[in-house]
């Protein structure tokens, strides 16, 4: 079965960026954590342009992606890089690199503490991944049909759950 819309795919990963000197360096590897992901293909779960590509490949099929910012998670913004008070971590212990996960208006956004001088913070809300090229290389291990549940939750349910029984799935 090919890899359509409204499908649970199950794949290994590993994530690297493409630096400058056109080397990689490796990010993440579900491999290494014996953890595929799994996402639900055509709502938004990853990143736009490896979603277009894994389109229409099957299980067993592997491919490498390279994905420019645009395609992954966007080009910088500096006007996202902003100075706040320290009274908007409260007693968080707050040193350059530390990343906080809050609410923004799109949803969940990390926050990057770039700099602590007294009271004043200055933080970064583009995505840690923001204006990099990244490599994806990918192998599909399983895809499936996905249940009412999961197309109303707009991602997969964990294996077990009431709303994941295959009695649940849909054929569309």
């Amino acid at each position: 079965m090919s890899i359509t819309a409204h499908q649970v795919v199950t794949l290994h990963y590993v994530l690297s960026d493409i630096l400058s000197d056109g080397s990689e360096q490796v990010l993440d590897d579900s491999n290494a954590r014996d953890k595929p992901l799994e996402y639900l293909h055509g709502h938004d779960n990853i990143v736009p342009g490896l979603e277009q590509a894994l389109a229409g490949l099957k299980v067993g099929d592997a491919a490498t992606v390279t994905l420019a910012p645009a395609d992954a998670y966007g080009m910088r913004n500096e006007a996202l890089v902003q100075e706040v008070g320290r009274g908007s971590f409260g007693n968080a212990d707050l040193t350059p690199g530390s990343r906080f996960q809050t609410e923004g208006e799109a949803g969940p956004q990390i926050v990057t503490v770039v700099d602590v001088v007294g009271d004043r913070i200055t933080i970064d809300t583009n995505h840690p991944l923001a204006g990099r090229t990244l490599s994806y290389r990918v192998k599909i291990l399983d895809t499936r049909d996905a249940t009412r549940a999961e197309l109303a939750k707009g991602h997969p349910l964990p294996p077990g759950t009431e709303h994941s029984k295959v009695e649940d799935r849909k054929v569309l």
